[in-house]
């Protein structure tokens, strides 16, 4: 089963993530990094197919997907 794994001290909040995953599991937290951003998450780790298009649409490199 695939899972997700964010680098959050990497992510700046942009949702680029959020828009481009097509089953819709992931979301920003209602913690802070230490740069002040809210942080991506995966809501549901069984619901995510390892398409890595999150991964592919991320700007910083914050996602890896770990089959």
């Amino acid at each position: 089963m695939p899972k997700p794994v964010f680098n959050q001290e990497r992510c700046k909040g942009c949702e680029l993530c959020n828009h481009a995953c097509p089953k819709k599991i992931l979301a920003m937290s209602a913690n802070f990094n230490s740069k002040g951003y809210r942080v991506a998450y995966c809501t549901d780790e069984s619901k995510c197919i390892g398409c890595m298009i999150c991964a592919k649409t991320c700007p910083d490199c914050v996602i890896e997907i770990y089959k």
